[in-house]
Parts: C-alpha cells; sequence; structure tokens
C-alpha cells in the first residue's frame, strides 16, 4: 500500500518541520509494510528531506514540469526535484487540471520526464460533480488514464501511482462511498490491463498477476480521514490513498496508516 499526504499551499517552513516532528511521534517506524510520503511545498522541500532521511518516510513533490531546464519562469524540473532527494511528485491533480489548465497531453509529458529522472509519479485522474452527473463519466476517466500514460511500457509503469479523485464528492456534500470508489478503481485497472494485456487474476486475496495492471498501485483520493480509511483500504482495488486535509493534522494522518497495516 502507499499512503501520500498532500499538503497543497499550506505550512511554512517552520510549520512544515514542527508538523514532521509531530508526524514522527503518531506514525510507527519499526515493521511498517507500507510506504508513506507527504508532500510539503516546495519551498519545504528539501528541509523535509533532510529530516527524513533517517525515518521510513518519503518525501515528494506536487508538480512539475516536464522541460530539463529553460525559460520557463516559475517552473521545477524534475532533476531539480530528485536533486534534493524527492522520490515521488503528484501530477494531474484536479486543482492542476481545474485552475492551471493541464490537459492530459501536459500529464503524460510530465509522467514520462519524472520516470526519466527517477522519479515515482502519482498520476491523477477523475471526474467533476457536472461529468458525473450529465456525461459518460467512466469514458472520460477512460481517456484520462489512456492519454495520461501513453507511451510508457510496462516497466516504466510499474513506477507510476494512479490516484482517482472523485471531483465531484470533494466540497459540494456528496459523498463518494466506498463501493463507488471500488467500481471506478476496477475502471482504471481494467483500462491499464487494456493497455498492457497479462493475467487476469485477483488483484486482492490471491497469487499477485504478473500483468503490469496489477503492480500499479491505484490510490483513492476523496476526503479521506481516519473514519473511512480502513473501509476504503479494504476494497480490492484500493492499493492506497493520496489524503488532502487529513494529512495536515499528524494523529489523522497517522491514523490513516495504522488503518492500512
Amino acid at each position: 500500500m502507499l499512503i501520500a499526504g498532500n499538503w497543497k499551499m499550506y505550512k511554512t517552513l517552520t510549520e512544515t518541520v514542527a508538523l514532521i516532528d509531530d508526524l514522527l511521534l503518531e506514525i510507527p517506524q519499526d515493521n511498517v509494510t507500507v510506504d508513506i510520503v507527504i508532500c510539503p511545498s516546495f519551498t519545504a522541500l528539501k528541509t523535509a528531506t533532510d529530516k527524513l532521511s533517517n525515518t521510513i518516510l518519503r518525501v515528494g513533490a506536487q508538480n512539475m514540469h516536464w522541460k530539463k531546464e529553460g525559460a520557463f519562469t516559475g517552473e521545477i524540473s524534475a532533476g531539480m526535484l530528485r536533486d534534493i532527494y524527492c522520490r515521488y511528485v503528484i501530477l494531474g491533480h484536479s486543482e492542476r487540471r481545474q485552475h492551471f489548465g493541464e490537459t492530459n497531453e501536459i500529464v503524460n509529458k510530465k509522467a514520462h520526464a519524472a520516470i526519466q529522472a527517477s522519479l515515482r509519479p502519482i498520476v491523477c485522474v477523475g471526474e467533476t460533480l457536472d461529468e458525473r452527473e450529465h456525461k459518460d463519466f467512466k469514458k472520460i476517466i477512460h481517456t484520462q488514464v489512456i492519454e495520461s500514460l501513453a507511451g510508457l511500457g510496462p516497466e516504466q509503469l510499474a513506477e507510476v501511482a494512479v490516484a482517482y479523485e472523485p471531483v465531484w464528492a470533494i466540497g459540494t456534500g456528496k459523498v463518494a462511498s466506498p463501493a463507488q470508489a471500488q467500481e471506478i478503481h476496477h475502471l482504471i485497472r481494467e483500462v491499464l490491463r487494456e493497455m498492457h494485456p497479462g493475467s487476469k487474476k485477483g488483484h486482492k486475496g490471491g497469487a499477485r498477476a504478473s500483468s503490469v495492471a496489477e503492480k500499479i498501485r491505484i490510490l483513492y483520493g476523496g476526503s479521506v480521514k481516519p473514519a473511512n480509511a480502513k473501509e476504503i483500504l479494504q476494497q480490492p482495488d484500493i492499493d492506497g490513498v493520496l489524503v488532502g486535509g487529513a494529512s495536515l493534522d499528524p494523529r489523522a494522518f497517522g491514523e490513516i496508516v495504522k488503518a492500512a497495516l
């Protein structure tokens, strides 16, 4: 399992240090069988990787540019992230797609650049409320997965995690049930099988299949909290969570990690 915390545009450098100290008190450091990642703001990444270098926690960035370098004011390259020992990067988050116009093509270029730099991308997909209510939202997610991961071979895809964000359930008062989350996670895994056909053995509860679709971790990212984490993580095609607000609460994030153990 992969448990990732997206801190978004919160926490100064001083606040980041305090939050990491509190997280280390809440998260077990021995016999942990899950991967744990926190994704602070750019200004705090170097401090975070330094503080966590001898712990089980890893650090990821929230975004990056697809070019190695150039006249791209305000951007950060994959190589710059690797230089400060980032291991993961979130790509195509719904907020990036909504507020900054990121398309599947842009996300795809970033995913290729991340893998070339030995970063592990967490590629986000998901439908809006309008898309869920008025359009073929399953086709939309199918297209997002296909186009965002286009051109990546099986070995490259094995480094990728896909995060499903039900954008329609964030800040709308609507709630995505574990069953609804599982339905879309299963769809995403079927799309991945479509891209790279292989064994169709059950994902959990049996021998792990050899196809790339079974190796990719698919995360759920929709208002994950300690109260719903365990039930979400028990779904057969859910391999972890991408946590937003609760990742800023050390006790809550620690409880979510424990729910995955």
